[in-house]
């Protein structure tokens, strides 16, 4: 028989995202990985997002492989009838209150089948850990992958602290704005000090029930019990963080950026498997061909963000003024409640410089040698993306941990400026100072050096992430124990 491999021995693993954008992404790149590293794979998305996903990619987009195939589970929420991402507190509430019997049902159905191995992994999203109890009840090996920052992660692991030191929930609500956020903390593992305002904003809650808060409670308390961790991160980004972990988790592994990763695996008909909720529109990248090198603002605000029509219109005005050139993807959901609309003056004012779309692939632009700065959310994947393509940031964090993220691109990593307030003097100074002042030049070096210790991480045969990886699947998905 030498190395061919039947069904029957072959290892199964069972992936299952969080019902977003930003984490059915990384964790389709993973299981690309293991795909090609041998492994069974079954995928399991919610019933609207795969529903979403057809829409978007095509009716067929989904069929798979024989060793490549998706399932899905329902969300527990009524579908909503717009195509946007779902209320995350409510998807949330929704994930772990419900969930839990229709994957077990799932496992029973993959076990049961003759044409696919026996399920022996489980790779869950971190906070959809209700999954570690199915894996401990077929005993078979359960990897969380949180799909933060490892600075994020360790912040909400002290949410427990947070709480039993009286910093959160605050007072009341004034305690937003009268300077308390301002508050530093220097006891977080692996993280010299800290602002109250950079920890994932869960925190800014006057409740003492709020949903969040518990729901991380419960994710970060369960996450004791998985057999290992898994972070979309390298060690040279965040070394002190990474070595923090040793002592207060089970084995955490750094294995990213996937991205660079997956870059090894040449699989074509996995290469046609996507993950975009949103259809993408393409054309922008020939149009960014026509650029000259490091010419264009990239504006992208990721899935989830959403803002006022003032600010998009700040957004929108700032641009305008900095003269530059610009992409700017505009998702049909981005104003909250309604449609967002650009002023017409602006729209005539920028058409010669500016490219509007509603979707676009985001690691292709990033990578495009016409980007020079990328105004962003400062969500994990946008930041890393970032990272990878060499390209420096503007920072306007909404919400999670995208306030760390933000914290760690401006102070420690030399990459990000922060935006504290959505004024369209302060946007163009800011897109000014990134495409042609002082500080974005040093940014721009900053970020081509952080680009090559991603690329180092990720390369065989001796990068971090790439031994890395290497070793959880060897120690952890692989163990007989």
């Amino acid at each position: 028989m030498g190395s061919l491999r039947t069904t029957e021995n072959k290892p199964h693993a069972v992936c299952i995202p969080y019902p977003a954008q930003g984490h059915v992404n990384p964790m389709l790149k993973l299981a690309k990985i293991l795909h090609f590293k041998g492994f069974h794979i079954t995928f399991v998305n919610s019933e609207y997002n795969h529903k979403r996903l057809l829409k978007a990619r095509g009716p067929d987009s989904l069929s798979g492989l024989p060793s490549f195939r998706f399932e899905t589970i329902p969300d527990g929420l009524p579908e909503p009838e717009v195509d946007a991402t779902q209320d995350i507190p409510s998807l949330c509430e929704s994930t772990r209150r419900t969930c839990l019997p229709h994957f077990k049902n799932l496992l029973s159905k993959l076990n049961n089948a003759s044409d696919a191995p026996p399920i022996t992994c489980i790779i869950s999203d971190g906070v959809m850990s209700f999954t570690v109890e199915a894996a401990k009840e077929l005993g078979i090996p359960e990897v969380l992958f949180w799909t933060t920052s490892a600075c994020g992660f360790m912040c909400y692991v002290q949410y427990q602290q947070l709480v039993d030191k009286g910093l959160t929930p605050l007072k009341d609500s004034s305690y937003i704005t009268n300077g308390y956020l301002d508050t530093t903390i220097d006891w977080v593992p692996g993280i010299k000090e800290i602002r109250l305002k950079d920890i994932p904003s869960f925190v800014r809650t006057t409740d003492p029930d709020d949903l969040m808060v518990d729901f991380i409670l419960g994710e970060c308390g369960r996450a004791k019990k998985a057999s290992a961790i898994i972070l979309n991160t390298f060690d040279a980004l965040e070394h002190d963080v990474l070595e923090a972990f040793s002592s207060i988790l089970p084995p955490v592994y750094s294995i990213g950026p996937l991205n660079l990763l997956l870059k090894d695996v040449a699989d074509k008909d996995l290469n046609t498997i996507g993950s975009n909720l949103w259809k993408e529109d393409t054309e922008c990248l020939d149009w960014l061909d026509n650029k000259e090198p490091n010419s264009v603002v990239y504006v992208n605000f990721g899935s989830i963000t959403v803002m006022t029509n003032e600010q998009l219109v700040e957004f929108a005005w700032g641009l305008a003024k900095s003269n530059k050139t610009f992409l700017w993807v505009i998702r049909p959901d981005l104003v909250a409640g309604e449609n967002a609309v650009l002023p017409p003056e602006f729209v005539t004012e920028t058409k010669n410089r500016g490219l509007l779309s509603h979707w676009c692939p985001q690691e292709q632009v990033l990578a495009h040698p016409a980007i020079g700065g990328f105004l962003t959310h400062s969500g994990w994947n946008s930041t890393l993306e970032s990272i990878c393509g060499g390209v420096p940031m503007i920072c306007w964090p909404f919400f999670a941990e995208q306030q760390t993220n933000c914290r760690f691109c401006c102070n420690e990593w030399g990459i990000g400026m922060e935006i504290e307030d959505v004024k369209r003097d302060k946007i163009e100074s800011l897109v000014k100072e990134l495409m042609d002042g002082e500080k974005g030049r040093v940014m721009k070096e900053k970020a081509l050096e952080w680009k090559t210790k991603a690329k180092d991480a990720a390369s065989a045969p001796d990068g971090s992430s790439f031994l890395n990886l290497d070793n959880m699947v060897r120690q952890v998905l692989l163990d007989k124990n």
